[in-house]
């Protein structure tokens, strides 16, 4: 259904779409409850009453403002969240524009700014702080406290994205604040949802330490945070023919980003209503639209990229191992 702005366009009654174009000096509409009524009238029906308030009351962390976590500032803003931390420690560059929520002119500007500009102007009411050092061991266990939901968008293609989203989830574990991680791979959105909320949970749910995000391959990393069975047959090709490879960029795609921005919305939705909700949530956008002939020779293919890909990932490994036993630290390389 397409929403208009109505206008009378004759004394008959008759009504037609506006072409004036929106005042940019729209007063903000002075009674906050009644604005928000009207804001979230839309949702009634998939959000109960009792959520909607939830969801109106909720702080939200986003960690990382770039292709995952700026992805979903918009779709948390329009179903109600009003109170943000925007954490992120880059400018938009012109790579970034073919998936990041971000203009031609936005180039050179702060993400974590653009984001919370983006906040304000959908809900003048909405409160959005910025953090422009990003996630950090210094600030973590301050930033994560007193939210009700982390997003992770935290990006891992260095070494420093990997210490700044342990930093994160340690914090979240220490805080009992659940973690909504993304990963977008080629066509495909992967979260994962960490309910630290449990006593005793450990970051990443002990899946990795901090010795092997400071010491371990970058993408080793990637294989012990994500199952290999949500990863897509593209990321697995790409990764066996560029792992070890100096200043790599891995190629991201923005329909697997708005996935994110999409699902993290309905799971926020969920986790703040008391809601059970799925500790690991696929979406393959290629896949769904693969007739069942070439879904199925993807599928077959598969196994076999994947030992290829983990026989060089280990002999990666042991080079890594290697050069740590003999002090010289993990080689650029492996990393």
């Amino acid at each position: 259904m397409t929403d208009i702005s109505l206008s009378d366009a004759s004394a008959s009654g008759s009504r037609v779409a506006s072409d004036r174009p929106s005042d940019p000096g729209l007063a903000i509409p002075a009674d906050r409850r009644a604005f928000y009524a009207e804001f979230t009238v839309r949702n009634r029906g998939f959000i109960s009453t009792a959520t909607q308030q939830r969801l109106e009351q909720a702080r939200l962390l986003i960690a990382g403002c770039g292709s995952t976590g700026g992805a979903a500032v918009e779709p948390l803003a329009r179903i109600g969240v009003q109170s943000f931390v925007m954490a992120d420690t880059g400018s938009f560059e012109l790579n970034n524009l073919n998936r990041q929520h971000a203009a031609f002119a936005d180039i050179g500007r702060h993400k974590a700014k653009v984001a919370a500009e983006r906040v304000r102007a959908i809900n003048p009411y909405a409160e959005a702080e910025t953090v422009l050092e990003g996630i950090t061991e210094d600030n973590a266990d301050k930033l994560v406290a007193g939210c009700s939901v982390v997003i992770d968008g935290v990006d891992v293609t260095e070494r420093s994205g990997w210490q700044a989203k342990y930093a994160l989830h340690r914090a979240a574990a220490r805080a009992r604040v659940p973690v909504l991680t993304g990963y977008d791979m080629a066509g495909t959105q992967y979260i994962r949802f960490y309910d630290y909320r449990r006593a005793g949970a450990e970051p990443f749910d002990g899946r990795i330490s901090a010795h092997q995000v400071d010491h371990g391959v970058i993408w080793a990393l990637l294989f012990r945070v994500i199952p290999t069975r949500f990863i897509p047959l593209e990321m697995l090709k790409n990764a066996r023919e560029h792992l070890g490879e100096d200043g790599y960029s891995v190629p991201q795609l923005v329909y697997a980003s708005l996935l994110f921005g999409a699902l993290t919305a309905r799971m926020t939705a969920e986790i703040v209503s008391g809601a059970p909700v799925k500790r690991h949530v696929a979406v393959n956008a290629h896949s769904a639209t693969r007739p069942l002939p070439r879904r199925l020779a993807a599928e077959l293919e598969k196994p076999l990229v994947l030992i290829g890909g983990l026989r060089k990932l280990a002999t990666r490994n042991r080079a890594a191992s290697d050069a740590a036993r003999n002090g010289r630290g993990t080689p650029e390389a492996a990393s």
